[in-house]
């Protein structure tokens, strides 16, 4: 039996897919002077696909932040794409989710924003925007790291549902 959350993913899923929808600004993006990228606004699908699946700003849950270094520590991120996995649900997106997004290394911090998740069982994308949080500066570089890549301590963090990325 299907479960109602996988059949709200898949409405949504075709809904975006009968869209159009377009693709996303990951990694184009005006970078501040210490190297973190600045403000950027979620597009419309997302902001749409996180209302109809009741995704409101602040949900959060658990992530591996790259899925090809799954439980490494210390992780070493690279500047540019990544994919990552829910390790817990997030609304109706149940782990092991893949989500898609950006890191960026140059900055005395990572920072990692997501602009598309993957529900399992599904070859379609959903729009979102969410980002990694950490306390304690948990996100920051460990020494070592090289240019165009981060060496920190955790391999997996929170992730967190936002309306725009600061």
């Amino acid at each position: 039996m299907v479960s109602r959350k996988f059949e709200r993913v898949c409405c949504l899923v075709l809904s975006v897919l009968a869209s159009g929808c377009a693709g996303s600004t990951m990694g184009r993006v005006s970078l501040r002077s210490d190297g973190t990228p600045g403000p950027e606004r979620c597009s419309e699908e997302a902001l749409e696909a996180m209302r109809y699946l009741r995704l409101p700003v602040g949900a959060g849950a658990l992530v591996e932040f790259d899925v090809n270094q799954g439980d490494a520590e210390p992780t070493t991120l690279y500047e540019g794409r990544v994919e990552s996995m829910l390790l817990s649900d997030l609304g109706p997106l149940d782990s092991p989710t893949r989500l898609y997004g950006y890191v960026w290394t140059s900055g005395p911090q990572v920072v990692i924003r997501y602009y598309e998740a993957r529900p399992p069982d599904s070859a379609a994308r959903v729009p979102i925007c969410a980002v990694v949080r950490m306390a304690q500066g948990q996100m920051l570089k460990l020494s070592g790291s090289l240019p165009g890549t981060a060496v920190i301590k955790y391999s997996r963090g929170g992730v967190f549902i936002v309306d725009k990325f600061l």
